[in-house]
């Protein structure tokens, strides 16, 4: 890697000039650098067509295949060796540097590609849910009640719904790019109380208004002014409670 100081700005991150650099080289090249002890190896990486920001990496009879998402394709070299870093770091047990982490964040979380980001994941991705209006709960009519509530109803329209799959790990989420709240449909029952499904709806139409944020070389999901606005929601405290007993 360069100096932290042209990693750490990324302002620097300028678009390449010239022919685009050769992914596998990129991969070659970053592996010697980081002085990893492994039988020779041979590296094939490429760009892929994922729905969104993605990228893998797998090491199999002494071949590492890496496919990289194509919203990276002007990404500058500096961006790519991070990225190179990154990967080979977790499939070789070492960690990653500061800076890589740094170079890579600053890149992927400029405005211009979050926009670059979110229309891949429009273009190439779909969301499957389940009508909003389940057996027990309303969602749509719990959003827009909320809405009215604690937002005087500022919150654009979303689509809403509940999950194809009774997930108890992932209870709820928004997806930013295709506006979409999904909670599980394990919650649509008579078990659970109004106020969990409320609050859960809640905690996701705050995501609508403070969206990620990034620190360093951290994605912040729940900012500072996320919690303090969650804390609004009247059976907060009795919500968590019984969300801790719900997921044991």
């Amino acid at each position: 890697m360069t100096s932290s100081n042209i990693l750490t700005q990324p302002g620097q991150l300028s678009l390449p000039m010239g022919p685009p650099p050769d992914l596998s080289e990129v991969f070659r090249r970053v592996f010697r650098r980081l002085g990893i002890k492994h039988p020779t190896l041979t590296f094939e990486a490429a760009y892929h067509p994922f729905a969104g920001l993605r990228s893998t990496i797998r090491v199999r009879n002494n071949h590492v295949d890496v496919r990289i998402s194509d919203v990276l394709e002007d990404a500058p070299l500096l961006v790519l060796e991070a990225l190179a870093e990154i990967l080979l770091a977790q499939v070789f047990r070492k960690r990653a540097s500061h800076e890589a982490r740094e170079c890579y964040l600053a890149y992927v979380f400029r405005p211009a590609m979050r926009r670059r980001i979110d229309t891949a994941r429009r273009q190439r991705g779909s969301k499957r849910l389940l009508p909003a209006r389940g057996r027990w709960h309303d969602l749509r009519e719990i959003f827009r009640r909320l809405n009215q509530r604690f937002f005087e109803g500022a919150l654009p329209q979303t689509h809403i719904g509940w999950s194809l799959q009774r997930s108890r790990t992932v209870l709820g989420h928004y997806d930013s790019a295709h506006a979409t709240i999904i909670l599980s449909r394990l919650l649509d029952s008579p078990s659970v109380p109004r106020y969990l499904v409320e609050y859960l709806v809640f905690h996701e139409m705050l995501h609508m208004r403070h969206p990620v944020e990034r620190r360093a070389h951290r994605r912040v999901l729940h900012s500072r002014e996320f919690r303090e606005a969650e804390r609004r929601f009247p059976q907060f405290e009795r919500a968590r409670r019984k969300l801790k007993h719900f997921c044991a």
